[in-house]
């Protein structure tokens, strides 16, 4: 089915080099410390290309607890990618292992700034995050009929003395029913990040319509249009229910350079 990663959607569920250069202030001008969260509502996130705020918040709650969905690939719903050697990169585009598929799409980099809330905002340092999402199609690897033998958009590292980790990626359709978004999980620890079970954090990330709709309008996101213009943050089985100031992505960036996408993760 395209665009849909199954029969039964998600139930409730380019370079380090630009990373860099977002962290370091240029772009999107970011800070990581003394800065409080903007409060926005739901509609005006959704309906803006530049997310949130122009800089990285020193968050003051956790990130909402979401589902992982029937798709995580770590071990709580069969198979299990985060045993296989490979699995721990920053680049997850493409499979590893014996598979050898790449995904295509929009260039997309994800820099997550994973802080300790009951520390004050502090980075939480040696801590480890888990990222997938589907492919351009709406597929997951693993799971999706077009791409069980692949195992492509899913990946683990540890963070960075700063509380950052930046994976290099493409970026996700919009299937039935869902709103675009990444799922992410946070460890305490990169050997902690081996089943689901060990999660301290399951949540996701959100992204703004207006670049979503400037994404989708290439031809590698087949029926991503159509089922974007059928939803709503507010009507979204996810973000609907919670504060999606806290999943909201801050964006950088254009269809022919690709996209930065930053968010503070209160864990």
């Amino acid at each position: 089915m395209p665009n849909s990663p199954t029969n039964h959607p998600d139930p409730h569920a380019i370079d380090r080099r630009r990373a860099l250069r977002v962290l370091g202030g240029a772009g999107l001008g970011l800070g990581v410390a003394g800065l409080a969260a903007r409060q926005v509502s739901a509609a005006g996130l959704a309906a803006t290309g530049s997310g949130v705020d122009s800089t990285i918040p020193t968050v003051t709650e956790e990130v909402p607890d979401e589902t992982g969905g029937p798709f995580p690939g770590d071990g709580t719903n069969g198979v299990n990618v985060l045993t296989e050697e490979g699995v721990v990169r920053p680049d997850i585009t493409a499979s590893f292992g014996s598979a050898s598929g790449v995904a295509d799409g929009i260039p997309l980099e994800v820099v997550l700034n994973v802080q300790d809330v009951a520390n004050g905002g502090n980075p939480l340092t040696g801590a480890a995050v888990y990222i997938w999402h589907c492919d351009a199609a709406g597929n997951y690897s693993m799971y999706s009929e077009a791409a069980a033998a692949e195992n492509y958009l899913r990946g683990v590292q540890e963070v960075d003395a700063d509380g950052n980790v930046t994976f290099t990626t493409i970026y996700p359709g919009c299937y039935s029913g869902r709103w675009p978004h990444i799922h992410f999980e946070v460890y305490e620890s990169l050997d902690a990040a081996s089943s689901g079970a060990n999660a301290i954090k399951t949540s996701q990330l959100a992204f703004p319509q207006g670049v979503s709709e400037r994404v989708y309008a290439d031809d590698r996101y087949p029926m991503s249009t159509d089922n974007l213009q059928r939803l709503s943050l507010e009507s979204d089985m996810v973000f609907g229910e919670d504060s999606a100031a806290l999943q909201m992505a801050m964006m950088s960036g254009d269809n022919d350079a690709g996209y930065t996408a930053v968010l503070a993760v209160g864990a």
